[in-house]
């Protein structure tokens, strides 16, 4: 590791196995792959926080602070962690923990250095832990939200320009394609990376990737008006930058393609003067263009491509503030030539504002359903438990899970959460027990 980054990231390492101690396993070996996770830079739950309370654990830092960031240089920095115990099902049950901790700057420029729109982003992450879907339950959605890829890496170095008023917003460098697209907040209401922020159907089917995974990329946004949102860019595609020894090396070869990405993103409630409760829904289209392995069968495919509806809509408002019930929805399609999922479907209701006095508190439940690309299916068969039945196999893994995010004060979160996990050989080709997991993630900003 990187002996500066690792100077200040081992201390809010030691932290985090501090709060975990009384829920650590006794032993447990190493996650042997990076999961797929969905959580980009700005995907965190939205809230309504308390008031008259300091928004960060560390505070103002005497004032430093805030003289800093109206000098245009902002500080951020969070800690998340995710202790849970497979108490049922699964391939075995045990306990694991993992955290993440992520640290960064946004610098900006026109107060700097009078570069009128334009803001440098760099951040860095660190995760540790052993995984419980890796190691103990064996199902593919992963159950804690922060698990894989345990080492620190540089996850964010771009500029970000802004131009036509705000309208137009151009970002260039090395960061997360999720951080632009794909993404629903909302889901950040759960654990199950699954639902925390993207459909992983979209990292899992192409070269797409989401945070921390980093990438070189142009992203450009465009708001064709208040509420209407038009997002595309250009990604490169190298799953050699996953290695922990390219972890801060930006420059590793092993580029195979590119991602073209196209969305549109409609948002009531926005627009100045609307009365219509707030909602977000986004229909998005992508290709990769590397060549890859043909699903199912020998051969190599030119192209990989998805599909995408994402929404979410407040259905029901409590008041002025930020008390009401959302419902949201998923859908993906993938083709089974290049697909290990072929569909995806999600859904599920937030909550947000629960008993008296605790209107920051939410309440979340949801499913996803996950399907096996049945071209993977029938060529491992001869795994099913009566030999050569294709029936016999899960046709797809299905998370189910209800989480309550007690809002403690405005930095700090801790969420209890309990997950059903059908089917979760699914996507190792074996029948294993339905599993349930319970846990409890802890998040706060530094």
């Amino acid at each position: 590791m990187n002996r500066p980054i690792a100077g200040l990231i081992a201390p809010m390492t030691g932290f985090g196995m501090l709060i975990a101690a009384p829920f650590a396993p006794g032993s447990a070996r190493a996650e042997e792959a990076v999961q797929p996770t969905a959580a980009p830079a700005a995907a965190q739950p939205s809230v309504a926080s308390p008031p008259a309370e300091r928004e960060t654990l560390t505070g103002d830092w005497g004032g430093l602070r805030s003289d800093l960031k109206q000098a245009g240089v902002t500080f951020r920095g969070d800690y998340v962690s995710e202790t849970f115990s497979a108490v049922d099902g699964g391939e075995r049950r045990g306990t694991t923990y993992v955290q993440q901790v992520r640290l960064g700057a946004d610098f900006d420029m026109e107060r700097l250095a009078g570069w009128k729109g334009g803001i440098v982003h760099l951040t860095v992450n660190d995760r540790r832990g052993v995984g419980l879907s890796s190691d103990f339950v064996g199902n593919r959605l992963p159950i804690q939200e922060a698990a894989g890829g345990y080492y620190a890496r540089l996850t964010e170095a771009s500029v970000e320009q802004n131009l036509m008023g705000g309208r137009l917003n151009l970002r260039l460098g090395y960061f997360a394609m999720g951080n632009d697209l794909g993404g629903m907040p909302i889901g950040c209401n759960f654990v199950n990376a699954a639902f925390c922020a993207h459909p992983l159907s979209m990292s899992g089917d192409s070269g797409w990737y989401n945070y921390p995974n980093a990438r070189w990329g142009a992203a450009v946004r465009y708001k064709l008006r208040p509420d209407v949102t038009l997002r595309t860019g250009v990604y490169q595609v190298n799953p050699r930058l996953n290695d922990e020894d390219n972890a801060w090396n930006p420059f590793a070869g092993g580029t195979t393609g590119v991602v073209l990405p196209f969305e549109v993103e409609y948002d009531p409630g926005i627009a100045k003067g609307s009365k219509a409760l707030p909602g977000h829904y986004k229909v998005g289209v992508y290709y990769d263009t590397s060549r890859v392995e043909r699903q199912g069968g020998g051969g190599t495919v030119k192209g990989r491509y998805g599909f995408y509806i994402l929404a979410d809509q407040m259905v029901l408002r409590e008041g002025p503030g930020g008390r009401g019930l959302s419902v949201f929805g998923q859908f993906t399609a993938n083709p089974q030539i290049s697909a290990q999922i072929t569909r995806w479907y999600a859904g599920g209701l937030v909550k947000t504002g629960t008993f008296k006095g605790r209107d920051a508190d939410t309440i979340g439940l949801g499913f996803t359903h996950a399907v096996v690309d049945p071209r993977l299916r029938r060529v491992n068969v001869d795994t099913a438990p009566v030999s050569g039945s294709y029936t016999s196999l899960p046709a797809g893994e299905t998370a189910i899970e209800l989480s309550y995010g007690f809002q403690a004060n405005r930095w700090l979160v801790l969420r209890p959460d309990i997950q059903y996990i059908v089917d979760p050989g699914a996507f190792r080709f074996r029948s294993t027990p339905n599993a349930l997991a319970l846990g409890l993630q802890v998040r706060m900003q530094f």
